[in-house]
């Protein structure tokens, strides 16, 4: 893998997800927006004209080939990350995909095995870890602000678009709770206690076969423990309170890309810290894969592949348990 200096970003998929991060790659200074493609030519076009890209492609292939490139942005829905990941990794391009990287782990464990063979950087983009709050708080739970961590208690939850031809209740799309915004609880829970041991769910659905509350249950190695739920039926505190022996720290709402931490002890309030980013929040991810490429790794150490697929482990022991199934499971 050859170091690179000025990093020429390729971006499929263009909606909303694409523009939020396309805004933030054009305040890095290392970066360079070179190429954005969709299936409609127009729509690929016009967000080429509003970042400034230098190229744009109708089709995602096109893309893919083109020798420019050095690093894909995949940011369509979830159900098609396997295919484009694997597409611009055999045509020799890093690839940043957005969460979760596959439907299941046998894609991830294939998307892994893939990067590897050809030497080339893969990264999940679970923004959460990369943000200053996060930071802040492993940093303080790493001094023992709150002792022992005993439980972790977090939520997202926010009322969705019922359209079942919407992403959010398509299941043909990946729709659900669990795989579009439970990941993030499942995640931060991971972060801290590992892998769980023991996991039980349960969820409603909705008339799409996709679940629109997701609630969870996990039991760690050390026996620490997690409550968490995800929800599309409505707005909930999007909150993170992590439990230890000497207290407790609370990772204020969005607890995903929180600017507030606060630490308590018995229930009296010890501190709080104001942890603001800038832009979108995405700065930080994208700087992370920049230090990567530089430093010719293959993966972030902060966001190993190693932990992407334990999470996409967890989410498939969660979905067996809830009944929900995708078409991509027929592959398994």
């Amino acid at each position: 893998m050859k170091t690179i200096n000025r990093i020429k970003w390729g971006i499929v998929g263009l909606g909303k997800m694409a523009r939020t991060f396309a805004q933030d790659l054009q305040r890095v200074e290392e970066a360079e927006i070179y190429g954005v493609a969709s299936r409609s030519e127009d729509k690929a076009k016009a967000f080429a004209a509003d970042f400034n890209a230098t190229k744009h492609f109708g089709s995602y292939e096109d893309l893919a080939a083109d020798p420019d490139i050095h690093i894909v942005y995949v940011a369509t829905p979830h159900v098609f990350h396997f295919n484009i990941t694997m597409m611009c990794l055999k045509q020799g391009k890093h690839v940043l995909c957005e969460k979760p990287m596959g439907m299941h782990a046998g894609q991830v464990q294939t998307l892994i095995a893939e990067a590897r063979k050809r030497n080339l950087f893969l990264m999940e983009g679970i923004w959460t870890r990369f943000m200053p709050a996060t930071v802040l708080m492993l940093d303080l739970i790493g001094k023992g602000t709150i002792g022992d961590i005993i439980s972790v208690r977090a939520d997202f939850g926010f009322k969705g678009n019922p359209d079942p031809k919407a992403r959010l209740y398509n299941k043909g799309l990946g729709g659900g709770s669990l795989l579009d915004i439970g990941i993030y609880p499942v995640y931060l829970s991971m972060l801290l206690l590992g892998a769980p041991n023991a996991i039980k769910a349960m969820a409603r659905m909705s008339s799409t076969g996709v679940d629109i509350f997701c609630g969870m249950l996990m039991d760690f190695q050390g026996g620490g423990k997690a409550i968490l739920d995800s929800t599309f039926e409505t707005q909930t505190p999007t909150e993170a309170l992590i439990y230890g022996n000497k207290g407790m720290l609370k990772m204020h709402a969005d607890f995903h890309h929180s600017r507030r931490i606060s630490t308590y002890n018995d229930g009296r309030l010890l501190e709080t810290y104001e942890v603001d980013y800038p832009g979108n929040g995405y700065m930080h991810e994208i700087e992370e894969v920049h230090t990567c490429l530089s430093l010719n790794l293959q993966e972030s150490p902060k966001l190993p592949l190693k932990t992407s697929l334990q999470l996409i482990t967890t989410l498939d022991r969660v979905r067996e348990q809830i009944g929900l199934e995708y078409s991509a499971d027929l592959d398994i």
